[in-house]
């Protein structure tokens, strides 16, 4: 649909925007919202973004499709008025303590608030007040800084498939919950933390580890040591108005003014991680193994497999991701070097993600009963901790990485980004194969695109390879892989949009654009560095020879690999469905089972005399609808429950007659 609309007085064409915003914005007229993003549903909840419209009155800027003739005004009288009422009741229902919320100065409530003047609110202000859920490792929800835009649900259900937020209630007494209304711990949240990079408010933040890092620092029984991930290299400058561009030098001498003792780049552990990867899937390749080998790089794709696809677990790649194998690295072998015990050491990683605060924390990961990665600062945190040094971030001079984990390569700083660690892989095998030389660029692995699918001939071998960013996308491969409809032999799997660079600790400018922006100056760095394959890192080379004779063996496989299992849940919250004197069957209402169909199994089991109760939690759960019966956790479906209850009862009980 195309014609000309008019914008304030001013005739412009539109062609394929979808709403008035759109048009709008495009030609330089801003209008406000706290509701809409270009990448989800519209709802017009907020009701900011209102315009005057001739002959339609006020109507929402976002949920009104452009037509040929039609004249609109952006900041009239009348749409001003409306505008400012909206926010007067926002924040008469919002708790107003900006100086200690983390959202202060990015917040859009409070900018628009400036925006429109508002210096006292003619509403009597929310006197109640509900407690935070600190429960997660990833994740601090605050519900009185909720203005119910519903952002965080859209992003949960829409991009990663998941559906942890919904509402709760109608009318004044809305609210938004972690399903069931459990705490976010006891949820299927995956602590990927999008619902963080949406939220327009502070309501939900990351759950800081800054005041832990700062003890550490000043206790002086304490080596701390410091890596840093590819990603925020190319964002934490944007927390100083450099914009996305390359501060890893900064980042390095504001680690060392700021009192850490070591400081290394995790692009050496990603480089690590491409040496043992490609290595485990050309092993599965050659000998017939678990294909395809979906990539285990990303903490919240590994906790979405182990609670929705534990069938899934044996193709995930056993490799730690490169924050595990260089922690790993330096409380195993590292520590020993400097003459300290693991427990002396503190390791400190900074992350574009919320769920690297989870994975630190998996008892998976120590090393004599102490943590291999002791804290994770995002990169929003990592720029706060420097502000709170008081440093000067901008004029700082380029520092160097220490010894002896100091060289790396392109390769690594790819992992920042989606495709770049299929990219890796592509680029190590090539090399070793097919003796490839200098740069290898593989395009087809690049850009923003959910999902990229290619084949490529390694030789004699033709190999179909899968990239997939946003766990929703991901689903939708992953349906398509187990039907038979695609077969591919490796998958790479990323569940923040465009991969790492827009994970939920990165800056609050979390849209298509800004992670656009993030990801090529990703390449840029690889563009201009010296060495472009995981092979050509010599410094690699001998710590694979110093502490384990070498890489892709039974030592390294014990201190860089690991395996995953199905997530143990417990039941609990127990819901009375039907009460009979019949037996007991209790039937698991987690998101997993809900999407296998649980509400289904319930109708059929509530037409059997027995006791019907809804638990969450229970075993094994994303193979079916758990239910438990006789003390036996079963995995059914709508289809066949019927059938397995009584093949299970022996036709001894009186749901059986």
């Amino acid at each position: 649909m195309s014609g000309k609309i008019t914008i304030n007085g001013q005739i412009l064409e539109f062609t394929d925007e979808k709403n008035i915003l759109e048009v709008a914005r495009k030609a330089g007229f801003d209008i406000p919202t706290l509701c809409y993003h270009p990448e989800l549903t519209v709802v017009g909840a907020c009701r900011l973004c209102v315009v005057e419209i001739e002959r339609m009155g006020i109507q929402a800027s976002c949920s009104t499709a452009p037509a040929d003739g039609m004249v609109v005004f952006t900041h009239s009288e009348r749409v001003n008025k409306v505008r400012k009422m909206v926010l007067e009741l926002l924040l008469a229902n919002h708790d107003r303590e900006c100086t200690t919320c983390d959202a202060s100065g990015s917040c859009k409530l409070q900018t628009y608030s400036n925006d429109y003047n508002i210096k006292r609110l003619r509403y009597p202000s929310r006197t109640e007040q509900v407690p935070l859920d600190t429960s997660s490792l990833s994740v601090v929800r605050d519900p009185n800084k909720c203005i119910l835009c519903g952002l965080c649900v859209r992003v949960c259900k829409e991009k990663q498939g998941i559906g942890v937020w919904d509402f709760k209630n109608r009318g004044s007494r809305t609210q938004i919950i972690a399903a069931m209304d459990q705490s976010l711990a006891d949820s299927a949240c995956i602590n990927c933390g999008q619902c963080i990079a949406v939220c327009p408010c502070g309501a939900l933040s990351s759950n800081s580890s800054i005041a832990e890092v700062w003890a550490a620092i000043r206790d002086p029984k304490k080596t701390v040591v410091c890596q840093i991930a590819p990603a925020p290299r190319a964002a934490l400058g944007e927390m100083f108005g450099l914009g996305s561009v390359d501060v890893t030098g900064k980042i390095v001498t504001a680690l060392r003014k700021s009192g850490f003792d070591k400081v290394f780049d995790t692009v050496f552990t990603a480089d690590m991680t491409t040496v043992e990867e490609s290595n485990e899937f050309l092993g599965r390749l050659t000998s017939g193994g678990k294909l395809p080998l979906f990539t285990s790089c990303c903490p919240g794709w590994v906790k979405y497999a182990e609670e929705f696809h534990p069938e899934l677990l044996e193709n995930l790649s056993t490799c730690r991701s490169p924050q595990q194998m260089f922690g790993s690295v330096l409380k195993k072998k590292y520590a020993k070097d400097l003459g300290i015990t693991p427990e002396e050491m503190f390791v400190v990683s900074i992350m574009p993600c919320t769920a690297k605060k989870y994975e630190a924390k998996r008892p998976e990961f120590m090393t004599d009963g102490v943590y291999d990665v002791d804290a994770v600062l995002t990169t929003v945190e990592a720029a706060q901790l420097f502000k709170e040094a008081g440093i000067l971030f901008d004029n700082l001079e380029e520092g160097i990485f220490d010894q002896p984990m100091e060289q790396t390569t392109g390769s690594g700083v790819l992992f920042g980004t989606t495709g770049g660690v299929m990219e890796s892989v592509v680029r190590y095998v090539a090399g070793k194969l097919l003796n490839a030389e200098g740069r290898i660029d593989v395009e087809f692995t690049r850009g923003l695109d959910d999902t990229k699918i290619a084949d490529l001939n390694v030789g004699d071998t033709k190999l179909t390879l899968a990239i997939v960013n946003g766990l929703a996308a991901a689903e939708e491969l992953i349906k398509k892989i187990q039907s038979g409809e695609l077969e591919v032999h490796a998958v790479e799997v990323m569940a923040c949009p465009a991969g790492c660079v827009g994970g939920g600790g990165q800056p609050a400018q979390n849209d298509r654009k800004a992670r656009q922006c993030r990801s090529d100056e990703i390449y840029n760095i690889d563009s201009k560095m010296v060495l472009h394959k995981a092979q050509d890192n010599e410094d690699l080379d001998k710590i694979f020879q110093k502490y384990w004779g070498g890489c892709c063996n039974h030592d390294t496989h014990h201190d860089l690999h690991t395996h995953y299992h199905a997530k143990k849940r417990i039941s609990g919250n127990e819901i009375v469905i039907k009460d009979s004197e019949g037996p007991e069957i209790a039937v698991c209402l987690c998101e997993s089972c809900m999407k296998n169909g649980a509400l289904a199994v319930v109708e059929k089991l509530a037409e059997l005399p027995v006791k019907l109760k809804g638990v969450f939690f229970l075993e094994g759960c994303g193979e079916g609808v758990s239910i438990q019966l006789n003390g036996e956790i079963l995995h059914v479906t709508a289809d066949n429950v019927l059938d397995t209850v009584k093949s299970k009862c022996g036709g001894q009980c009186s749901c059986c007659s």
